[in-house]
């Protein structure tokens, strides 16, 4: 059997409608500090917060209008040990993956998708990854 090409989940990504009342609610019942901020045009729209060891909880605002029970979690994202093999055993296996990019928080990423349409995201942490050491990052998507 070969090695996984994943080492873990890296973080889940939600909507919320108040991210403020979210990212307290979180602190408050679980313990996640928050561990930066993700802002557009000099606001915070999202962020994330430590849920432990290497993993996440991705916070990203969503309006009200566009919210319900049934779209509240966006995409689960992997940790993997090193992007480029992960994506060539995915392609290996006949799965659309797109090409490494790195994010605004310094971190590698890919994505496919599962075939229930599930969004994943795989991540390979840089020395400058966001999530350990911390600063506000500018969103340019």
């Amino acid at each position: 059997m070969n090695a996984p090409i994943v080492k873990q989940v890296a973080h889940v990504c939600i909507f919320a409608h108040d991210i403020d009342e979210t990212a307290e609610w979180y602190r408050r019942t679980l313990g996640f500090e928050k561990k930066f901020n993700f802002t557009r045009d000099g606001k915070v729209f999202g962020y994330y917060l430590d849920a432990g060891g290497r993993t996440f909880l991705e916070v990203f605002h969503k309006d009200t209008s566009a919210f319900s029970e049934d779209n509240q979690i966006n995409h689960i994202c992997y940790e993997v040990s090193n992007m480029d093999d992960a994506i060539a055993h995915i392609r290996a296996q006949g799965v659309a993956a797109r090409d490494k990019s790195i994010g605004c928080d310094d971190t590698w990423q890919s994505w496919i998708t599962d075939p229930n349409g599930v969004k994943i995201e795989l991540f390979e942490y840089t020395g400058e990854s966001a999530q350990f050491v911390g600063r506000d990052r500018v969103a340019h998507w």
